[in-house]
């Protein structure tokens, strides 16, 4: 059981290493190329310097019993970086929607439809191709588990967070391993969402497809890079949010959003026991993690402060900043403890899914994109390429260096198609519910769902916005 005191230390040593990532990424002209977040950089450095690498080389070179040979952290401290991003992903979930205008449906859809189906074609098309590829290839040839078959959305769609917050729930499926998996593959769509959405830009505007678009001013750059996970709505913050509320009261608030998302998944495994369960069915929501269920909480509370007139006491900047750090933690403690052993074993499902999701992705840009979009494809299928690729902060990027300017309403409109995406996939209710359900019916049944539901975003969004 961690104390208190490891606790406080394990924070204070991550905020150490984030000042420290935040001087090299300064430093280093090719981390401020590939917009890599100190972040990512910092759980690198707390990677080299632990029991992994570092611990690894002195056990090779003085012995098991050699000082550092467990690394330069203690255990103690590891345990308490294993056990945050389980725990803080909530808090970001939870703070998605706080502090934002929830637009009727209607205004969402007319403005963000065509990316919604764009959205949601290529999410669902994610969990096809990995789940053919464990049925065809890393079964077979890799006795892979079936639960590989979402790791291309888990890891691209989700990120991080999502492929960190969901570690406990591969390690009570028995696949330990996937969350290790699912971290590496986050990485590589970071890194390969900046370098291949650059040259896609590059590609366009020589093809006519965009003006040659100015370049951010280095503040811009280095604010979307701190930012990761930033939503892309401030737009639509409240300009007249004047009555700006001490940190203490909006930590409050988001921990009402994540109360509200406990008694709702309480609630429903009740409803599960009392019908499903009784019934002969398994026991599935309880394998379903809590931050799907705070951001629902956080819907529902924002809903109530608009309705009571109370929502201007939510400063949106503020909760930007609550949720930035969570997630600035989470990611470098989850880095951190990745088991580079796990990525060792699989490095060839590991290669493979990785391939095919970077595949996907670009084909879903140059075939479907051309064919939703009536006008202005690239920055809109660009927007969503970003944020499949593993963060939304890439969406925005691309968006910001196709369209500097804003004139194409792609910005405003990747905004509103957060709010019927994000609860379903992308670290939604399926993101964290596929687990299970692979695991209790099979990788065919839940093949067999996600093409109909993909088929089904297809067919409807040709006909609807592809004449």
């Amino acid at each position: 059981m961690n104390t208190l005191n490891e606790a406080f230390w394990a924070v204070l040593i991550i905020s150490g290493l984030l000042l420290a990532a935040k001087l090299v990424r300064r430093r280093v002209r090719v981390f401020q190329t590939l917009y890599l977040p100190s972040s990512i950089i910092a759980g690198a450095i707390a990677l080299l310097m632990g029991p992994e690498v570092m611990g690894r080389i002195v056990r090779m070179v003085a012995g098991q019993e050699a000082v550092l040979a467990g690394g330069f952290f203690p255990q103690p401290m590891l345990d308490v970086w294993s056990q945050m991003p389980g725990l803080l992903i909530s808090v970001v979930f939870a703070a998605l929607f706080l502090g934002k205008s929830i637009a009727p449906p209607k205004e969402i859809w007319r403005d963000a439809g065509p990316m919604v189906v764009h959205g949601q074609v290529i999410a669902w098309g994610q969990y096809v191709i990995g789940l053919l590829l464990v049925l065809l290839v890393l079964k077979p040839v890799w006795n892979m588990d079936p639960l590989a078959g979402a790791l291309i959305e888990i890891s691209f769609e989700g990120g991080h967070g999502t492929a960190a917050g969901l570690a406990d729930t591969f390690r009570e499926l028995g696949f330990e391993s996937g969350a290790d998996l699912a971290l590496g593959l986050a990485t590589i769509g970071v890194v390969a969402g900046v370098l291949i959405g650059t040259l896609l830009v590059n590609w366009a505007v020589r093809c006519g497809h965009l003006q040659p678009p100015g370049s951010a001013s280095s503040d811009q750059q280095e604010q979307l890079a701190e930012h990761e996970e930033r939503e892309s709505v401030e737009s639509q913050e409240r300009a007249d949010a004047q009555m700006i509320d001490p940190l203490s009261v909006h930590l409050g608030y988001i921990a009402v959003a994540i109360g509200l998302g406990w008694l709702l998944h309480n609630g429903m495994m009740v409803v599960e026991r009392f019908t499903w369960v009784r019934m002969g069915g398994p026991e599935l929501l309880r394998h379903i993690p809590l931050f799907p269920l705070a951001m629902i909480g956080g819907v529902m509370l924002q809903i109530v402060l608009d309705r009571t007139g109370r929502a201007k006491r939510i400063d949106r900047k503020l909760i930007n900043r609550v949720s930035g750090a969570s997630l600035d933690l989470l990611i470098v403690s989850a880095l951190a403890t990745i088991s580079l052993a796990a990525l060792g074993t699989y490095v060839g499902p590991f290669l493979v899914l990785a391939l095919a999701g970077i595949v996907w992705n670009v084909l879903a840009f140059f075939v479907l994109a051309p064919r939703l979009f009536k006008e202005h494809w690239v920055p809109y299928g660009l927007a969503n390429f970003g944020q499949c690729m593993g963060m939304t902060v890439i969406g925005l990027l691309l968006i910001r260096m196709s369209d500097p300017a804003n004139r194409t309403g792609a910005m405003h409109s990747f905004g509103y198609k957060q709010l019927l995406f994000e609860p379903i996939v992308g670290g939604g209710l399926f993101t964290a519910a596929s687990l299970p359900l692979i695991a209790q019916f099979g990788p065919v049944a839940v093949l067999v769902l996600t093409t109909i539901v993909m088929l089904a975003w297809l067919v409807f969004g040709l006909v609807k916005f592809g004449k």
